[in-house]
């Protein structure tokens, strides 16, 4: 068997790793640290993840296979674990091999399974667990590459580059146990990669990203084609659509703060009603005002991208089609004038806008003003393959929309629908809130199982990768 050594991250109070006892290939342990610490082997480096750790560790080891810990967290690997790994990397030749592991609480050992890495996989939050096993080979290639000298997006460049020439092989077996370290729910965890703080981090993470699509042949340079906004006529200028499945509390409030929309045009407004039975139906019908389209489909197999079909394609459908969350609210009375004015402003086949999260009762609550501003002219359409949302309310021009059309899911269908509609057409951006977001726990991803975030997220991977495909076909 060939020889690993193991990199770990610097703490005072934290005992690194307890090895499984029967295994005896790991010849060397290093620390990471931002200062010479008390330890025979270290590594300083001023960050974790940063481009100068991993060429210093392949300067400092001369072993085969290196595994490092992305945290300072108790950490324990089962028997044979280590041979297992290495095993793997060798049969395989893999550049990267990473494993499910163990939630250990109160002396409780919970699975936490991973998902598979694929073409598409190149968002930078991709959950590889606490510990990489890299083939040194693999990585002093990547780490001998060009590329800027990145002070946080150094292990995300490694990974990137690695998957251009090696396999990533994710095993799907237990292969160590963690202290439990992030007990925020799902929908807390969601807008972290937006956070303002993290602005330094986002900019390096978009140049690794945008580097790793170039040097694949998936990168798309700043030309767009025009958009013909008189191709078609319709009966209204805009049609704002919320697709509905029981939420008696909070439709209401949703179609009100459409209908007091003050524009210089006609517009509508479509409820896809998608089989409530909580009396939903009976809160939309009790609205009356002429503007307000209540459908229901005959198929009862549609998901929210059915629904929007379904609306699309709907004769009361404008030039022009605005999104709004059965659970959300405009901001005032003058997000629709805005979001159409930006269509003719920036001859776009879709805008985005900017929008503000509240609790239930609309007080703001962290990270307060979600405005995407990793949207750029010349390079958002690369880097939203890195991110894994796009902003809210977005709106499309409607013949376009009609050509494509969203897959018939509940989740990530519009994300497909505007990596689609990036390929070739600019997209608008707003960057003042224009819609409020509330967060409550009815909300569909406000605290999913591991399970569901597993599987939401291996479909919007799915989406990347057939996008990549694409745009390098």
């Amino acid at each position: 068997m060939k020889t690993a050594a193991i990199f770990f991250p610097h703490s005072d109070n934290v005992q690194p790793v307890t090895f499984g006892a029967n295994s005896t290939l790991v010849e060397q342990f290093y620390i990471v640290g931002q200062s010479n610490v008390n330890v025979k082997n270290s590594i300083v480096s001023q960050s974790l993840f940063g481009r100068a750790t991993f060429r210093a560790m392949v300067e400092v080891s001369d072993a085969d296979y290196l595994f490092f810990v992305t945290q300072s967290v108790p950490l324990c690997f089962v028997d044979y674990a280590i041979d297992r790994m290495i095993s793997v990397a060798k049969n395989t030749g893999a550049g990267i091999v990473y494993a499910d592991y163990y939630e250990e609480n109160a002396g409780t050992l919970k699975p936490h399974p991973l998902i598979e890495y694929q073409q598409g996989s190149i968002r930078d939050d991709f959950d590889f667990g606490f510990v990489y096993l890299f083939s040194r080979k693999a990585l002093l290639r990547a780490a001998s590459l060009s590329g800027s000298p990145f002070q946080f997006a150094g292990l995300y460049d490694m990974r990137l580059k690695i998957s251009e020439f090696a396999p990533i092989v994710h095993l799907y077996e237990f292969l160590y146990a963690v202290d439990k370290s992030d007990n925020r729910k799902s929908g807390e965890k969601l807008f972290d990669y937006v956070d303002p703080k993290n602005r330094a981090v986002q900019i390096e993470m978009e140049d690794a990203a945008t580097s790793h699509l170039k040097r694949i042949g998936a990168y798309l340079a700043p030309d767009f084609s025009e958009v013909d906004f008189s191709e078609e006529s319709f009966p209204v200028e805009a049609s704002v659509i919320i697709p509905v499945k029981n939420r008696v509390n909070t439709i209401a409030d949703a179609i009100h703060s459409v209908l007091k929309q003050e524009c210089g045009f006609k517009f509508n407004l479509i409820v896809v009603d998608n089989y409530s039975t909580d009396g939903t139906t009976e809160k939309i019908a009790s609205i009356n005002d002429d503007r307000l389209i209540h459908v229901i489909p005959e198929s009862k197999d549609l998901g929210i991208g059915g629904c929007w079909n379904y609306a699309v394609h709907h004769q009361s459908a404008g030039k022009f089609v605005v999104q709004l969350d059965s659970d959300d609210l405009y901001k005032d009375s003058h997000t629709l004038q805005k979001m159409i004015d930006c269509f003719y402003a920036e001859k776009c086949a879709m805008v985005i806008g900017s929008y503000q999260m509240t609790d239930f009762n609309l007080n703001e609550i962290p990270p307060g003003v979600i405005d995407h501003q990793e949207w750029t002219p010349d390079n958002g359409r690369n880097n939203a393959l890195r991110i894994n949302g796009l902003g809210a309310p977005r709106a499309f021009y409607t013949p376009v929309l009609r050509k494509i059309n969203f897959p018939n899911v509940s989740y990530g269908e519009d994300y497909a629908v505007a990596l689609a509609i990036s390929r070739d057409y600019r997209i608008g951006r707003i960057y003042e809130p224009v819609y409020i977001c509330r967060r409550w726990e009815g909300n569909s991803d406000a605290a999913l199982s591991l399970e569901k975030q597993n599987q939401y997220n291996f479909y919007k991977d799915k989406i990347r990768t057939m996008e990549i495909l694409t745009r390098m076909k």
